[in-house]
């Protein structure tokens, strides 16, 4: 089995005992009131998958990262888990002491024990991180709104219990780890999405698949942008094409409850080594990866895997270019295999697409499987 990032998967979430310890100590705390996107953040640290990080970024790993794409401490780490209070909020704290985390409706959440209290240079990090500063780009919009000081420190969770739409896919690096390992597979390819996958994603898996023994369907089901999919649509969808076009013994279906940063490059790197703590060797990196907009080249989150030793990463890129389906050739292929022209390709963009659903058209079966269109044409409400 491969080893977590940083060789420890990370556990950070309360037993019953400490869970009830905490709830009655926690009246006499501060509080630290998190969004969806603390939450989340809170959660992934807690059940390991942002191993070796136990807590959000102290000022020194929080300048590693941003300036070097490492913590302080040498480790390939490309993105700031932060968490971010308004000026007035961080009066109450200092180093030494102890604040619950609450959700927005008062429920308590977990524990900080805080370690440091900063300000920062949210320019500079929007700049480093997203290659841009520009308010439009959503990751930098959610960096904008945040609060102007930094809370670091290690923390503790509370368990939390997935919607319903997530039972039975909802596993932890550790459960992901003990499947694999019941079914020997040592060799496992991580899928990301955050979209309904159609014909060019199923593609690239089957190849993917070809050359491991397993697959993990692990799609991110934390907040993303206005106009994405919900991810109570898209696990539907995910279900439904797995019963009935992959092979059941070589793929799973997990959640991957974090948010969308829209970093692309950087969050590429990102999802692989946190796929890599839920027991991958293998990451599937195709265009335009976690990018957005026209902020990012369409293949430049698979260029910067070169910028690191892939000893350190530990985890091994797949690249594929965009794929498609070509009717001359009768079948799924990318560039590298097609020697036709594009109008023999049957390509549709996601304006199109959407049009498409919201008159209940079901998109060609060489770009979508019909049981995926069926479940998009009643989430659109035709």
């Amino acid at each position: 089995m491969i080893e977590p990032h940083g060789r420890v998967l990370v556990q950070r979430t309360l037993n019953i005992e400490e869970s009830e310890a905490l709830a009655q100590r926690a009246d006499s705390m501060p509080r630290i009131v998190l969004n969806g996107r603390g939450a989340s953040d809170l959660r992934m640290i807690s059940i390991g998958a942002f191993s070796p990080l136990t807590g959000f970024l102290r000022r020194d790993d929080y300048l590693s990262v941003v300036e070097e794409n490492r913590l302080a401490t040498g480790e390939v780490w490309t993105l700031p888990i932060t968490l971010a209070v308004k000026s007035d909020e961080a009066a109450a704290l200092r180093p030494g002491i102890e604040a619950a985390l609450i959700d927005q409706s008062g429920g308590l959440l977990g524990a900080i024990s805080v370690e440091d209290v900063y300000q920062y240079d949210a320019r500079l990090e929007a700049r480093e991180v997203f290659r841009t500063a520009d308010e439009s780009h959503p990751g930098v919009a959610g960096l904008y709104a945040q609060g102007d000081v930094l809370i670091g420190g290690s923390v503790m969770a509370l368990p939390q219990t997935p919607p319903d739409v997530y039972a039975g896919a909802d596993y932890t690096p550790s459960e992901t780890r003990a499947l694999f390992e019941s079914n020997g597979w040592s060799a496992v390819v991580g899928f990301q999405t955050r979209n309904p996958i159609h014909r060019a994603h199923e593609y690239i898996m089957k190849c993917a698949l070809e050359m491991v023994d397993g697959l993990i369907v692990h799609p991110l089901v934390g907040e993303t942008k206005a106009g994405d999919t919900a991810a109570e649509v898209r696990m539907r969808c995910y279900q439904e094409l797995l019963t009935h076009y992959y092979p059941a013994g070589r793929t799973l279906l997990g959640t991957f409850p974090a948010f969308m940063r829209y970093a692309g490059p950087r969050e590429a790197i990102f999802h692989a080594l946190c796929r890599k703590n839920y027991g991958c060797t293998h990451f599937i990196v195709g265009r335009d990866h976690a990018g957005v907009g026209n902020y990012y080249g369409t293949y430049d989150a698979q260029r910067i895997f070169s910028e690191f030793d892939a000893s350190e990463l530990g985890i091994r890129p797949m690249f594929f270019e965009h794929s498609f389906y070509c009717r001359r050739c009768g079948g799924m292929a990318t560039s590298k295999t097609c020697p036709h022209a594009p109008e023999d390709h049957v390509f549709l963009s996601g304006t199109k697409v959407r049009e498409m659903l919201a008159r209940g058209e079901r998109p060609p079966e060489e770009f979508t499987r019909p049981e995926v269109a069926d479940i998009l044409i009643t989430a659109a409400g035709a």
